[in-house]
Parts: C-alpha cells; structure tokens; sequence
C-alpha cells in the first residue's frame, strides 16, 4: 500500500529537558484511518505538531507524500489539515467567513460551493451567518474540522476532534470521517474514546512515554491479543482442575465453581466444545457458559500499564 506520510527517527527534547518523542519510527498509509491512543503526556499532540509543521523537530526526518516538512513546507502544510484540541477561534467573526478565510490562508481561490459542501456536510449550514462566540463547544468543533477541510487536503489529522461533543454530534462526525475516508483523504485521529478507534479505525497505534509501543491492523491486532474466554459456572464446586481437563489448562476460580478456559486464537477452533463435552464425559454438570472476548479498551490499558 501507498505510504503518504512517512516519519524516521523522530525525536522532541523541550527546551526545558523534557523528551517528548523518543526515536519514533512511523509509516502512515494512503487512505487509512489511522488511531493513535495514549495517555496523556505520551506524545501524540507533538508528533501530530511536528507532522504539520508547528512542532520543530529535534531530530529525524518526516516526508508528506515524498516532500520533507522542512525542505517542502508549504506545499507539505497545504496537504495537511489540522483539527486541534483547542476552541480557540475568532470569536466575532461569522461561520462562514472564517471557514473561507481559512482556505485563503493556502493561497486556494475562493470557491463558495466548496464551503457550502463543508458547512452543509457538517450540519454548519443553518449557523453559516452566526458568530462563533454564539456557538456551543460542539458547533465550535465542527466550525474548526470545517476550517481545516475548506482548503481541501489529502490528510487530515483529528486531535481528540470529538472532545466535548455530545453523542448525537459525535455519531454525525464520524459519519462525515467514513464518508471523507471514502472519498480518498487519509485521516489520522487521536482519541480517548477508544471504542470509536474500536469500531472506525483500519490500523490502531499505541503511545507511551513518547515511543510508539505498539501499530497493528485492528483486525489483527484484536485477533492477536484479544483474549478470548470460555466461561463455565459449575453445578458443584470443584476442590481442583481434574486432571483429565488439564491438557486444555483451565483455571479454577469462584471457590471452585467457575471454570475458565481461554482460548488459543491461533490454535484448535473447536477446543472449546472439545471442553465442553469432555466436561459431560466425567459427569461434571455446569449451569451455563459464555465466550467473551477482550476490548481494545482492555488491550490499551494492559499495554500502557506494563513496565517499561
């Protein structure tokens, strides 16, 4: 697949000493989504600025479909769309004359039916007159994904874009987010609602401590370290895992009434029902089971919350 961003031995030292970015070595796709997950203070706000030219570097080099952000910058910037975190935004000035400001700012013709697009597709259209200070923060939010989408870049990146949204709001973005992916633009998206990242992005990246830990495809990733567990409640309390069940190394818990068995994701698909009725080979009666599978949530914290 196409790489349109590509980012080489990236590091950030403030001024102040503290190391922002560690050595970061990233690839980002033609047309992906891409989620970027951290706490905060793991770097991503400074390796989303330093992509878009905001952020010096300290070190390590950062192309934008083949130009350096530094050798390049205006025409690797006017590629590039920004939503950051911040509302800040011209407060007296109408939706609609900011938004087409915003698109003379890289030096783009006037094109009235381009920010009629926009506004409309981000139900902006009935404020396009109003002044932002009149706005509530999740309209403020949509006015700042219209500004960065008026001078039609390839890439667009979403800092936290739905933060302070409501959920009716938050569902009608990311509808615009499929649809801007379907139409070719390379989105990359930080967020800490991780079951969006679960359910919009294609590749899923962790950040700690300034390193990427971890960039996996979701499917894989979730196939990978998405536990999946087999849940047996037991009729009658166990004192110890049978020694006929221990090839499948099922653990003992609930003072011996529940047996769980978790399932090599890789292995036997039918090892669970092999259990199953092993478990009715010895007369062992069970009330009921469930398979159930670990979150991107529970992955996300399981790997932030390991030592480094």
């Amino acid at each position: 697949m196409e790489i349109i961003v590509s980012v080489k031995g990236l590091t950030k030292t403030y001024a102040s000493g503290v190391q922002a970015l560690k050595p970061v070595d990233l690839e980002i796709r033609k047309g992906e989504i891409l989620a970027l997950l951290g706490p905060n203070g793991a770097g991503k706000t400074t390796l989303i600025g330093i992509i878009c030219g905001i952020v010096n570097p300290s070190s390590g080099t950062v192309t934008v479909d083949g130009h350096d952000i530094i050798r390049d910058f205006r025409k690797t910037r006017a590629l590039i769309g920004l939503v950051p975190q911040e509302l800040a935004t011209e407060a007296f000035e109408s939706v609609w004359s900011v938004v087409s400001y915003s698109r003379g700012l890289f030096g783009k013709a006037p094109n009235p039916a381009h920010i009629e697009k926009v506004l409309k597709s981000l139900s902006l259209w009935d404020k396009r007159t109003a002044k932002i200070m009149t706005l509530s923060g999740g309209m403020k939010r949509r006015v700042l994904i219209a500004k960065a989408l008026s001078h039609e870049p390839r890439i667009l990146f979403l800092d936290e874009p739905t933060a302070g949204v409501d959920v009716e709001l938050r569902k009608d973005m990311w509808q615009v987010v499929r649809e801007l992916r379907a139409s070719g633009v390379t989105i990359i998206l930080t967020t800490h609602y991780i079951e969006e990242a679960e359910e919009m992005a294609d590749r899923i990246g962790v950040m700690n401590k300034g390193e990427i830990i971890l960039i996996e495809d979701k499917d894989v990733l979730m196939h990978k370290l998405g536990r999946k567990q087999l849940t047996v409640h037991l009729a009658q309390k166990l004192k110890a895992v049978p020694a006929a069940l221990k090839t499948w190394g099922p653990e003992l818990t609930g003072e011996g009434r529940i047996l769980t068995y978790t399932l090599d994701p890789d292995g036997d698909r039918g090892a669970a029902s092999a259990l199953l009725r092993k478990l009715d080979e010895l007369n062992i009666a069970y009330t009921d089971f469930s398979t159930s599978q670990k979150s991107l949530e529970e992955i996300f914290v399981g790997l932030v919350q390991e030592p480094a």
